[in-house]
């Protein structure tokens, strides 16, 4: 082969190299101009799904594992930093839900901070870990988030404003349709008393008129005591309707020795913690809120 062919060939791939690399870096850049919203976990996620819907220019990514559950005591991992480093804004539940919260501040000073339920349309509830942050499964909180969150992002990010506020609109009013048939078929039920499995639902309950007697366990993986068995079991045997409530999620381990003590019924309801945070989710929340609703019928009738 004559030098002349050598120098040409490598000049040929020279080229070839180059604009790969430009393409690579076109794609990198592209990437990087995408407007990165990035959530706390999955019933957050479900909630900025909505709103970001098909938004040219705008990437919702979350940042836990879809079946992390709640974050009670969730460490972040060096994965999450990751994430977190590449995001405009985070797009947390609050309450005190993302305790790992004062962290993220401290190492990113310069990262917005939107939190769903700090929003005068929602009063806290308080129990004995303080502030309760499941303010989700009350439908008529779910709609104060998605208007807090939108109003925030239409702040964040202006240039995709109306897209947004559309977006929004249209998920408030499927929510707003989710909570007239909820209360069509909750509020009249003959019995309201429940036990939960851990305190998730007071917000739900306070919603739907349902009296909560007992929680199992205060938090999930926190088993009660010997005596706080007991006490559950008699509560149990007082009740008109002997049901007791767990949570897919959690083993429901200590609600079947009660049940075995007093002969209660186990059903189960989701407090939409976990799911596949993917292009489905956006009907994840109205799914399983439609099905606690049936469970509790049967329940309770």
């Amino acid at each position: 082969m004559s030098r002349m062919n050598k120098k040409n060939i490598v000049a040929v791939f020279a080229t070839m190299f180059m604009l790969i690399l430009s393409a690579g870096c076109g794609n990198q850049q592209a990437q990087k101009d995408n407007f990165r919203v990035v959530t706390s976990f999955y019933p957050v996620y479900i909630t900025v799904a909505n709103i970001t819907a098909g938004v040219e220019g705008v990437e919702t990514v979350n940042m836990t594992e879809a079946q992390t559950g709640c974050l009670h005591d969730y460490s972040l991992t060096t994965k999450d930093m990751r994430t977190l480093e590449n995001a405009d804004v985070f797009v947390i539940n609050g309450g005190g839900m993302e305790s790992f919260l004062e962290k993220v501040s401290a190492d990113m000073p310069k990262l917005a901070v939107i939190s769903a339920s700090d929003s005068d349309k929602i009063v806290m509830l308080k129990d004995k870990q303080g502030e309760n942050p499941h303010v989700w499964l009350s439908v008529t909180y779910a709609i104060a988030q998605t208007k807090k969150i939108t109003a925030d992002l239409c702040e964040k990010d202006p240039s995709h404003a109306d897209a947004y506020r559309k977006n929004a609109l249209d998920y408030v009013m499927k929510l707003e349709k989710l909570r007239e048939e909820m209360h069509e078929g909750l509020d009249n039920l003959p019995n309201k008393d429940i036990i939960t499995f851990h305190e998730a639902f007071p917000y739900f309950a306070r919603e739907f008129k349902l009296n909560i007697v007992a929680a199992l366990e205060q938090e999930p993986g926190v088993e009660p005591s010997p005596k706080e068995v007991e006490e559950t079991i008699e509560i149990v045997n007082k009740m008109p309707t002997k049901v007791i409530f767990t949570e897919p999620q959690y083993s429901p381990a200590v609600a079947e020795t009660i049940a075995r003590e007093t002969g209660a019924k186990l059903y189960a309801l989701d407090p939409i913690v976990t799911g596949n945070a993917d292009e489905n989710a956006r009907d994840d929340y109205i799914n399983k809120m439609k099905q606690n609703a049936a469970v509790l019928k049967e329940a309770l009738q």
